[in-house]
């Protein structure tokens, strides 16, 4: 796993397409009988990017706090935002916009200093050469009765069909990461409905990689990914290696209209929170409107994630995975030589903030917002059997930020953590 990547902590991903034109789920919207691909692809006529400006979209990423961006360079709907030259259907050639979206992003993403990653449909729902919801004898007739996440289909109605599909997929991929600079990561969707031999791995991934030998790659590779991408719900236990979460900044991947459903940037910031409390990633989710303008609310929300992240930076980059939350009941960063503690505070304490287990003095706690020195107190233990006390940091709402605060707890030697028996825990 490439370092940068660890180092990350957030990454900015954007749906942007042409189901923003009527503000419709991104290719399920057909998948699922909601419209016919017909109406669905009506939108191409009305997609612009009249407004797109991807120095404005780089800016706003940047000062989000995030290090990397993924964008959807092709969703299933098989509509690609890149100059292909191996289909018709792209917003070069199919729609008003005329323009190379995944060039003028990744430029704008790469002067910013941030790493680049693109979004690529595995399946492509409106190829000829695909065989899926619309070729009878793969899947049922009702598409209402697809599970998106059943097994993969058995079966190729025509396997010279199936190679010639593959070879569009190489083709097209070939184009994304030789033709816009360095390709930090893939981020991989639609493995599911095929099985790893079928889509050729582990030769596909020994292909990706001649084209890109440091790419890292996504989860959905059905078992040949590099870092596991749970969505939208926030693992509870700590996942094996890499590991990043992605979800959305409201309730949709795209933009859609109504959906007014926001989370908080308290929420977020969070959610934030507990994912680098264990050691992975956030991969927040934005999708711009038809004409490439974000949401107001989207920015803000960016914005603010980005200024609280600057007020406490030290507890965020360069940091390691935290204590277990039997040992502090919230969130936790450690510093990489561990002799420094990020207690995440997401509520207003009454008068004390809990930590449970600690075996090493505390050298100084202070806010890491404002710089205020507090005081603590350690009650019980039973030193003759090694046996830390309760340590109890004196904070009141009047030392709390206004989202999240952070408490620095610094050491003179590592921090250990009593796990009973004498052995110490670090990890979540």
């Amino acid at each position: 796993m490439q370092q940068w990547f660890t180092d990350a902590k957030l990454g900015i991903f954007i749906h942007y397409g042409i189901y923003a034109v009527q503000g419709v789920a991104e290719s399920w919207s057909f998948y699922n009988g909601k419209m016919s691909h017909g109406e669905y692809m009506k939108q191409l006529d009305g997609f612009t990017a009249s407004k797109f400006d991807a120095k404005h979209w780089a800016d706003i990423i940047a000062r989000s706090g995030a290090k990397y961006s993924v964008l959807t360079t092709k969703h299933h709907d098989g509509v690609a935002l890149f100059d292909t030259q191996y289909s018709d259907l792209s917003v070069m050639k199919a729609t008003p916009a005329k323009r190379d979206i995944v060039k003028e992003w990744s430029n704008a993403i790469r002067e910013r200093g941030l790493h680049v990653g693109m979004y690529y449909s595995l399946i492509d729902w409106s190829h000829p050469d695909y065989p899926s919801v619309f070729e009878s004898g793969i899947v049922p007739a009702d598409l209402s009765q697809v599970n998106r996440f059943s097994s993969p289909v058995d079966g190729i109605q025509d396997e010279e069909t199936w190679q010639k599909f593959l070879t569009f997929n190489n083709n097209q991929l070939r184009e994304i990461m030789t033709n816009y600079g360095t390709v930090d990561l893939l981020w991989f969707d639609g493995d599911w409905e095929r099985s790893a031999e079928q889509w050729g791995l582990p030769a596909f991934k020994e292909y990706l990689r001649s084209l890109s030998p440091n790419v890292i790659i996504n989860s959905r590779l059905q078992g040949h990914g590099d870092y596991k991408t749970p969505e939208q719900g926030i693992p509870i236990t700590r996942p094996e290696g890499a590991w990043e979460f992605c979800t959305t900044i409201n309730t949709s991947w795209g933009y859609v209209h109504d959906d007014h459903k926001y989370k908080s940037l308290n929420q977020i910031i969070r959610m934030f929170c507990d994912c680098i409390s264990m050691g992975g990633n956030m991969l927040l989710d934005i999708g711009p409107m038809e004409d490439g303008t974000i949401d107001p609310r989207q920015e803000d929300i960016l914005l603010g994630l980005g200024d609280w992240i600057r007020a406490h930076e030290e507890a965020i980059y360069g940091t390691q995975d935290g204590i277990m939350t039997r040992y502090y009941l919230g969130g936790s960063t450690l510093s990489a030589d561990k002799k420094t503690l990020y207690l995440f505070v997401y509520d207003a304490p009454k008068e004390n903030i809990c930590l449970k287990g600690l075996c090493n003095p505390i050298k100084k706690i202070t806010v890491l917002h404002s710089g205020k020195e507090l005081t603590h107190e350690i009650h019980g233990g039973v030193p003759w059997f090694d046996i830390p006390g309760t340590t109890w940091i004196h904070m009141t709402p009047a030392e709390t930020h206004e989202q999240v605060s952070v408490l620095k707890l610094e050491f003179d030697e590592e921090v250990r953590m009593y796990g009973g028996a004498g052995t110490v825990v670090t990890h979540n």
